[in-house]
Protein backbone atom coordinates (compact mmCIF):
# COMPACT_ATOMS: atom_id res chain seq x y z
CA UNK A 1 0.00 0.00 0.00
CA UNK A 2 1.14 3.53 -0.74
CA UNK A 3 0.37 6.75 1.10
CA UNK A 4 1.55 10.35 1.01
CA UNK A 5 3.12 12.18 3.95
CA UNK A 6 4.37 15.75 4.25
CA UNK A 7 7.30 17.07 6.23
CA UNK A 8 6.20 18.83 9.42
CA UNK A 9 8.09 21.98 10.33
CA UNK A 10 6.38 23.02 13.56
CA UNK A 11 6.53 20.90 16.69
CA UNK A 12 5.02 20.98 20.14
CA UNK A 13 1.59 20.54 21.68
CA UNK A 14 0.16 23.76 20.26
CA UNK A 15 1.34 23.02 16.73
CA UNK A 16 -0.07 19.49 16.88
CA UNK A 17 -3.38 20.85 18.11
CA UNK A 18 -3.56 23.27 15.18
CA UNK A 19 -2.78 20.45 12.75
CA UNK A 20 -5.63 18.35 14.11
CA UNK A 21 -8.03 21.27 13.77
CA UNK A 22 -6.97 21.45 10.11
CA UNK A 23 -7.79 17.72 9.65
CA UNK A 24 -4.13 16.72 9.66
CA UNK A 25 -2.42 14.03 11.76
CA UNK A 26 1.04 14.63 13.26
CA UNK A 27 3.47 11.75 13.08
CA UNK A 28 7.09 10.65 12.97
CA UNK A 29 9.19 8.33 10.82
CA UNK A 30 12.39 6.93 12.33
CA UNK A 31 15.05 4.27 11.74
CA UNK A 32 17.76 4.02 9.05
CA UNK A 33 18.59 7.72 9.22
CA UNK A 34 17.44 10.87 10.94
CA UNK A 35 13.92 10.88 12.43
CA UNK A 36 11.55 13.15 10.53
CA UNK A 37 8.42 14.85 11.76
CA UNK A 38 5.58 14.29 9.30
CA UNK A 39 1.92 15.09 8.84
CA UNK A 40 -0.80 13.19 6.97
CA UNK A 41 -4.31 13.95 5.75
CA UNK A 42 -6.66 12.68 8.45
CA UNK A 43 -9.45 11.37 6.21
CA UNK A 44 -7.09 9.49 3.89
CA UNK A 45 -5.28 7.97 6.87
CA UNK A 46 -8.52 7.07 8.67
CA UNK A 47 -9.78 5.14 5.64
CA UNK A 48 -6.40 3.44 5.16
CA UNK A 49 -6.47 2.27 8.78
CA UNK A 50 -9.63 0.29 8.06
CA UNK A 51 -7.59 -1.98 5.79
CA UNK A 52 -5.86 -4.87 7.50
CA UNK A 53 -2.78 -4.60 5.29
CA UNK A 54 -2.02 -1.08 6.54
CA UNK A 55 -1.37 -2.51 10.01
CA UNK A 56 0.62 -5.62 9.12
CA UNK A 57 2.48 -5.17 5.83
CA UNK A 58 5.29 -3.08 4.38
CA UNK A 59 4.00 0.29 3.19
CA UNK A 60 5.33 2.75 0.63
CA UNK A 61 5.49 6.27 2.03
CA UNK A 62 5.95 9.14 -0.41
CA UNK A 63 7.70 12.03 1.33
CA UNK A 64 9.24 15.02 -0.48
CA UNK A 65 9.00 13.19 -3.79
CA UNK A 66 10.90 10.15 -2.46
CA UNK A 67 9.35 6.77 -1.72
CA UNK A 68 10.49 4.94 1.42
CA UNK A 69 9.43 1.53 2.71
CA UNK A 70 8.00 1.76 6.22
CA UNK A 71 6.01 -0.15 8.82
CA UNK A 72 3.36 1.38 11.04
CA UNK A 73 4.62 1.06 14.59
CA UNK A 74 2.30 3.02 16.86
CA UNK A 75 -1.08 4.68 16.68
CA UNK A 76 -2.87 6.98 19.11
CA UNK A 77 -6.63 7.43 18.86
CA UNK A 78 -8.89 9.88 20.66
CA UNK A 79 -10.56 8.36 23.70
CA UNK A 80 -14.08 8.65 22.30
CA UNK A 81 -13.93 10.50 18.95
CA UNK A 82 -13.16 8.82 15.63
CA UNK A 83 -9.96 10.81 15.41
CA UNK A 84 -6.33 9.78 14.90
CA UNK A 85 -4.11 11.83 17.22
CA UNK A 86 -0.62 10.62 16.27
CA UNK A 87 1.09 7.91 14.22
CA UNK A 88 4.60 6.44 14.12
CA UNK A 89 6.36 4.70 11.23
CA UNK A 90 9.68 2.86 11.03
CA UNK A 91 11.85 2.83 7.91
CA UNK A 92 12.92 -0.63 6.85
CA UNK A 93 14.93 -2.35 4.15
CA UNK A 94 14.79 -5.99 2.98
CA UNK A 95 17.62 -6.97 5.35
CA UNK A 96 16.02 -5.42 8.44
CA UNK A 97 14.95 -8.06 10.96
CA UNK A 98 11.62 -7.07 12.47
CA UNK A 99 9.14 -8.22 15.10
CA UNK A 100 5.54 -7.55 14.11
CA UNK A 101 2.04 -8.75 14.92
CA UNK A 102 0.20 -10.21 11.94
CA UNK A 103 -3.46 -11.27 11.78
CA UNK A 104 -4.63 -14.87 11.54
CA UNK A 105 -7.00 -15.88 8.73
CA UNK A 106 -9.00 -18.99 9.66
CA UNK A 107 -10.13 -21.19 6.76
CA UNK A 108 -12.18 -24.39 6.25
CA UNK A 109 -13.90 -24.11 9.63
CA UNK A 110 -17.30 -24.99 8.15
CA UNK A 111 -15.84 -28.12 6.47
CA UNK A 112 -14.21 -29.56 9.59
CA UNK A 113 -15.67 -32.77 11.11
CA UNK A 114 -16.12 -30.85 14.37
CA UNK A 115 -18.55 -28.38 12.77
CA UNK A 116 -19.99 -30.34 9.84
CA UNK A 117 -20.58 -33.70 11.53
CA UNK A 118 -20.32 -33.24 15.28
CA UNK A 119 -22.27 -29.95 15.42
CA UNK A 120 -19.58 -28.21 17.48
CA UNK A 121 -18.25 -24.69 17.17
CA UNK A 122 -14.61 -23.63 16.95
CA UNK A 123 -13.46 -20.84 19.22
CA UNK A 124 -10.69 -18.60 17.84
CA UNK A 125 -8.63 -18.09 20.99
CA UNK A 126 -6.33 -15.45 19.46
CA UNK A 127 -6.72 -13.20 16.42
CA UNK A 128 -3.04 -12.46 15.67
CA UNK A 129 0.49 -13.68 16.35
CA UNK A 130 3.71 -11.82 16.94
CA UNK A 131 6.39 -13.00 14.51
CA UNK A 132 10.06 -12.35 13.77
CA UNK A 133 11.47 -12.32 10.24
CA UNK A 134 13.32 -10.25 7.68
CA UNK A 135 11.27 -7.36 6.34
CA UNK A 136 11.37 -8.93 2.88
CA UNK A 137 9.70 -12.08 4.30
CA UNK A 138 6.92 -10.36 6.24
CA UNK A 139 3.58 -12.00 5.44
CA UNK A 140 0.43 -9.88 5.33
CA UNK A 141 -1.34 -12.57 7.39
CA UNK A 142 -0.94 -16.18 8.54
CA UNK A 143 -3.42 -18.77 7.28
CA UNK A 144 -4.78 -21.27 9.79
CA UNK A 145 -6.52 -24.34 8.34
CA UNK A 146 -9.23 -25.70 10.64
CA UNK A 147 -10.46 -28.32 8.16
CA UNK A 148 -9.20 -31.35 10.10
CA UNK A 149 -10.40 -30.42 13.57
CA UNK A 150 -12.53 -32.90 15.52
CA UNK A 151 -14.50 -32.77 18.74
CA UNK A 152 -12.24 -32.39 21.76
CA UNK A 153 -9.28 -31.01 19.79
CA UNK A 154 -7.30 -27.78 20.10
CA UNK A 155 -4.95 -26.24 17.56
CA UNK A 156 -1.60 -24.89 18.79
CA UNK A 157 1.11 -22.66 17.33
CA UNK A 158 3.26 -25.69 16.50
CA UNK A 159 0.42 -27.12 14.40
CA UNK A 160 0.41 -24.35 11.79
CA UNK A 161 2.71 -24.11 8.77
CA UNK A 162 4.76 -20.92 8.78
CA UNK A 163 6.26 -19.24 5.71
CA UNK A 164 10.01 -19.64 5.20
CA UNK A 165 12.08 -17.52 7.56
CA UNK A 166 9.17 -16.70 9.87
CA UNK A 167 9.37 -17.50 13.58
CA UNK A 168 6.59 -17.02 16.12
CA UNK A 169 7.50 -15.02 19.23
CA UNK A 170 5.69 -16.58 22.20
CA UNK A 171 7.43 -14.69 25.05
CA UNK A 172 8.15 -17.89 26.96
CA UNK A 173 4.70 -19.45 26.62
CA UNK A 174 5.10 -23.07 25.41
CA UNK A 175 3.05 -23.74 22.28
CA UNK A 176 0.03 -21.45 22.87
CA UNK A 177 -3.48 -22.48 21.81
CA UNK A 178 -4.81 -20.79 18.67
CA UNK A 179 -8.25 -22.40 18.35
CA UNK A 180 -10.26 -24.98 20.25
CA UNK A 181 -13.39 -27.02 19.56
CA UNK A 182 -16.37 -26.26 21.78
CA UNK A 183 -18.92 -29.04 22.15
CA UNK A 184 -22.60 -28.17 21.69
CA UNK A 185 -24.57 -27.45 24.83
CA UNK A 186 -27.19 -30.10 25.38
CA UNK A 187 -30.60 -28.71 26.08
CA UNK A 188 -32.14 -30.30 29.15
CA UNK A 189 -35.91 -30.05 29.41
CA UNK A 190 -37.14 -30.10 32.98
CA UNK A 191 -40.80 -30.97 33.29
CA UNK A 192 -42.77 -29.09 35.88
CA UNK A 193 -44.01 -31.17 38.80
CA UNK A 194 -47.78 -31.76 38.76
CA UNK A 195 -49.77 -29.39 40.93
CA UNK A 196 -50.94 -30.98 44.22
CA UNK A 197 -54.57 -32.13 44.25
CA UNK A 198 -56.95 -29.71 45.89
CA UNK A 199 -58.09 -30.69 49.39
CA UNK A 200 -61.52 -32.24 48.96
CA UNK A 201 -62.71 -30.78 52.24
CA UNK A 202 -61.40 -27.31 51.55
CA UNK A 203 -64.05 -24.64 51.67
CA UNK A 204 -66.80 -26.94 53.12
CA UNK A 205 -68.48 -26.27 56.42
CA UNK A 206 -68.09 -28.61 59.43
CA UNK A 207 -70.73 -31.29 59.89
CA UNK A 208 -73.30 -30.99 62.69
CA UNK A 209 -72.84 -33.06 65.82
Amino acid sequence: MKFVAYERQLQGTGASRRLRRADKVPGIVYGAGEPKMIELDHNALYHALKKEAFHSSILEMELNGQVEKVLMRDLQMHAYKQQVLHIDFQRIDPKTKIVKKVPLHFINEENSPAVKTEKCTISHVIADLEIQCLASQLPEFLEVDLGNMNKGQSLHVNDITLPKGVKVVTHGRPNPVIATVVAPVEEVIVEAAPAPAADAGKGKGKGKK
